[in-house]
């Protein structure tokens, strides 16, 4: 008996295997790979014990349903716990079973359950006795539970080497949790090579662990390679959700419309990601106040939208929302957490201002201004001193003379309605006004069977006030004749009393006069020519003779008026031609046109008619008057008369028989264009008024003073052949060349042809080319030969001990056979250079000397009782001639030689 239980434990263990067995091979169309859990004896409700791939099963799934109430499947393949379990010695095991509802497609998938103390024991009695015919030595997968309970140490798996069938071999491990941070989390046994850990991990902190495994004989000896091994901390759901903030604050317009965003809510979790422990759901479970339920939270994103467009400020301006996060995506034993949502609604203009009266009723006297008489409120619910809430007055009738004006007072909102221009009691007692309002902001709301403008009626009464004169209208005329006597009186400017309409008791005085023409009658206001009038005059604008008169009354009250005199023309002018002088070019004219004018009004003036004035026969016969319209004819010579300035007499009349004389001054000019005539003097035109500058008349100075230069060489040249040559004084070095284009050399002398640049006359040379030869410098200076009488021969122009030639003045070496110019060589060298010197004259932009206008040279030699002729260089003014007159004997000397000659 005691051999029998046993025997009967196996055997009923055995038929319980082959019902299984029996029962997987019936479902084994629709069942999927069996899954094993270990787990402790002992399961807490809500509490993880492992996870099943339900994609490898059935990938189209929509249902997952447990076959025992004490666990629930979620779908990503969590298995909780519902209750409290306690396993017994047996195993456990129910189904999981997979559908889909579109196509009816079902599947199963059996998991068992078993104890992990019982496991381990029977992995170790099975392993003294059976051998192992797969190899063991390979990275093998591997888990735990974060948190877990234990019991510590908490067995995890075995690690062995088939190397043990023929060797004794030990077993080691390294990596973090061994000999690394966190220490001793884990161990494994010598000679089993069980692995164990040594207490809770948290996920949160470390997701997994990488430890090498080591194989190796007593002797030291490693048969296996080093085996690396990843041991996973498997997640629970040990952090709650929490919020970003601890209070979300929002802001919506009111009257939204539905559906209206008006913020997100987010929430974080510390648990693994893409896992039931952090999908999390949103919800709304508080409003304050309660009603009406205006919100709703999107359960995914935390999305908050309106639900009504009843959103009214004016009732409500602001709601507390009590909102959730669960995770387990919302599942009943998901962790939670709550926080607070304050959403505060915005104010738009959907309240008119309103009128507190229909009509109202103000006073103001007349002719005050800028007096405030009436205000008016109004009420508007929106949102105080904001643009919603701020009025906007406005007149909308009965100030088309812009009397009035309405603003607003910032503070009180209220209309304020001012008089900015007098009103008159005599032209109207009283105004009605209409006004109305509106918003700075406009009205959100579209108008329907009211209008979006609330008006009211202001009547505003007049009040009569004793008031001075009045002038009006402010500008009167009276009419009068020009030529009008002295003592003639008319109508003047008359004011009268507003009130009485009458211009009795009121006194009259001018204020301005221009001319003092006119006197006013104190008590009537009538004028009386106090002088003669002419409608010509200058201080005449149009005709109108304008003058001031103050009118007051008996209390002193005043005003000012403008008394206009339309003084009537009189034919009292005669035309006349205001220009003078006219200039006829001959050779391009023969006659010149004339106008008239006449100062009169148009019906005093033309036609003019136009004659010459008979007074002299030469008058007629040299002059022609041809009439060309109205009021201009053509004046023509006759008989050729000569070039010059001639008086011509003209009458001219207007239609009335009114006439005056002009005399002409006629100039005949030999011009192509008048400018031409007045910018010149013509020599055959008498009285030409043509200036010469200044730059003219210092040319003609130099010019003067260069013609001297050269009578004096030429006077010291000849003096030097029969007598002694003079000393030359030494101040006539460096003195200056002038060029001149006015006056040019006496026939009998000849100069050189090659250059301009003058040489002084050497003291120690003999004739007239011997002497001018000595003077030559090497370098290309130029020398100017003269001869006297045109008769010299080369003989003459050898010095002592020299022979001169005339390319010796030049550098060269070809020998000149005389030293004789014509005049005309001389003049065909001199025209050209000294017209293109004196071209140069004043041509700098700046009006000065250009840089080739005046020119230095030496003088060599010794100097002359006479001394320097160069003083016209040395005087600095331009104009003045006083220097001819005072020369003393620079100029002494030439003039003698000059009376010799």
């Amino acid at each position: 008996m005691a051999a029998a239980r046993p025997s009967g434990s196996w055997s009923g263990a055995l038929c319980r295997l082959l019902l299984l067995t029996l029962a997987i091979l019936i479902f084994a169309s629709d069942a999927c790979k069996n899954v094993t859990l270990y787990v402790p004896s002992k399961l807490d409700a809500e509490k993880l014990i492992g996870r099943v791939n339900l994609k490898e099963c059935f990938t189209a799934a929509n249902q997952i349903h447990s076959s025992d109430p004490d666990f629930q499947i979620l779908e990503d393949g969590s298995v909780y716990t519902t209750n409290s379990i306690l396993l017994s010695s047996e195993k456990r095991s129910f189904t999981i079973l997979l559908s889909n509802t579109e196509n009816q497609e079902k599947k199963k998938i059996f998991v068992f359950l078993e104890h992990q103390t019982k496991v381990l024991k029977k992995r170790q009695t099975k392993e003294t006795v059976l051998r192992r015919a797969k190899r063991r030595w390979a990275p093998i997968p591997c888990s735990m539970l974060e948190n877990s309970l234990g019991p510590f140490p908490l067995f995890l798996q075995q690690v062995q080497s088939d190397t043990a069938q023929n060797y004794t071999i030990y077993y080691s491990i390294r990596g973090p949790g061994v000999d690394q941070e966190p220490r001793n989390l884990f161990y494994v046994e010598r000679d089993t090579g069980n692995l164990y850990c040594t207490r809770a991990v948290d996920r949160e902190q470390y997701e997994s662990f990488e430890i090498i495994a080591f194989a190796t004989t007593p002797d030291g000896y490693t048969p296996e390679l080093p085996l690396p091994l990843i041991i996973k901390i498997e997640d629970e759901n040990d952090n709650y959700p929490i919020f970003t903030e601890e209070t979300y604050t929002f802001t919506i317009f009111e009257n939204c419309r539905v559906g209206t965003t008006v913020g997100q809510v987010c929430a974080t979790d510390r648990d693994e990601p893409d896992t039931m422990h952090t999908r999390l759901k949103y919800s709304i479970i508080g409003q304050v106040p309660p009603s009406p339920t205006l919100f709703s939270m999107h359960p995914t994103t935390g999305v908050i939208t309106t639900t009504s467009s009843q959103l009214d400020r004016e009732l409500i301006d602001k709601y507390q929302l009590k909102i959730k996060v669960q995770d387990m995506d919302g599942q009943y034993f998901g962790l939670q957490t709550t926080s607070t949502c304050i959403i505060n609604i915005d104010d738009v203009n959907d309240h008119l201002p309103t009128f507190t009266r229909t009509s109202y009723v103000a006073s103001v006297e007349e002719n005050t201004v800028d007096v405030e008489i009436l205000r008016v409120t109004v009420e508007d619910k929106d949102l105080v001193n904001t643009a919603n809430w701020r009025a906007n007055y406005t007149i909308l009738k009965g100030n088309e003379n812009g009397n009035f004006k309405i603003v607003t007072d910032a503070k009180t909102n209220e209309g304020i309605l001012c008089v900015v221009k007098p009103l008159n009691y005599e032209e109207k007692q009283q105004v009605i006004l209409q006004i109305g309002v509106v918003n700075e902001a406009p009205f959100s709301r579209e108008a329907s069977s009211r209008s979006a403008m609330s008006t009211a009626t202001v009547t505003v009464n007049v009040r009569d006030q004793d008031e001075g004169p009045e002038c009006n209208p402010p500008i009167q005329t009276v009419r009068m004749s020009e030529n009008a006597a002295v003592g003639t009186t008319s109508n003047g400017y008359k004011a009268y009393d507003p009130e009485t309409r009458s211009s009795s008791g009121i006194r009259y005085k001018k204020l301005t006069d221009p001319t003092g023409w006119v006197t006013i009658d104190e008590n009537t206001g009538s004028i009386r020519v106090f002088r003669s009038l002419d409608r010509e005059a200058e201080t005449i604008r149009n005709g109108i003779y304008n003058i001031t008169v103050l009118a007051s009354d008996q209390a002193g009250r005043t005003c000012t008026g403008t008394l206009g005199i339309i003084l009537q023309d009189v034919n009292d002018n005669g035309p006349f031609i205001p220009k003078k002088t006219v200039i006829i070019c001959k050779p391009t004219m023969s006659s010149a046109e004339i106008v008239a004018v006449d100062p009169d009004e148009p019906i005093n003036g033309p036609p003019f008619d136009f004659s010459l004035e008979s007074s002299t026969s030469d008058v007629q016969r040299m002059w022609r008057l041809n009439k060309i319209n109205d009021t201009a004819a053509r004046l023509s010579y006759q008989n050729d008369p000569a070039f010059g300035s001639y008086v011509v007499p003209i009458t001219v009349r207007d239609r009335l028989g009114m006439s005056s004389v002009t005399s002409l001054d006629v100039v005949l000019c030999d011009c192509i264009t008048e400018n031409d005539c007045t910018r010149r003097a013509d020599p055959r035109i008498g009285g030409g008024g043509v200036q010469l500058g200044k730059w003219a008349i210092l040319a003609i100075l130099l010019g003067i003073a260069l013609l001297f230069c050269i009578l004096f060489t030429l006077v010291c040249g000849a003096s030097g052949i029969s007598k002694q040559p003079k000393v030359i004084p030494d101040d006539l070095a460096q003195q200056n060349l002038i060029v001149s284009n006015t006056e040019a050399p006496g026939d009998d002398k000849v100069y050189s042809a090659n250059g301009f640049t003058t040489q002084t006359v050497g003291a120690s040379a003999q004739g007239v080319c011997g002497t001018m030869g000595s003077g030559v410098k090497n370098g290309g200076q130029e020398t100017i030969e003269m001869v006297k009488g045109g008769h010299q021969t080369l003989e003459s122009c050898r010095g002592a001990g020299h022979h001169h030639t005339l390319d010796s003045c030049k550098g060269g070496h070809t020998e000149v056979d005389n030293c004789r110019y014509t005049y005309s060589e001389w003049h065909s060298f001199t025209q050209p250079r000294l017209g293109e010197k004196v071209y140069l004259c004043n041509q700098d932009e700046n009006h000065k000397h250009a840089q080739d206008y005046v020119l230095t040279y030496n003088y060599e030699g010794r100097g002359s009782v006479a001394g320097s002729v160069g003083c016209c260089s040395e005087r600095q003014e331009e104009d003045g001639l006083e220097f001819l007159d005072n020369l003393e004997p620079k100029f002494r000397t030439l003039a003698e030689a000059c009376m010799k000659r």
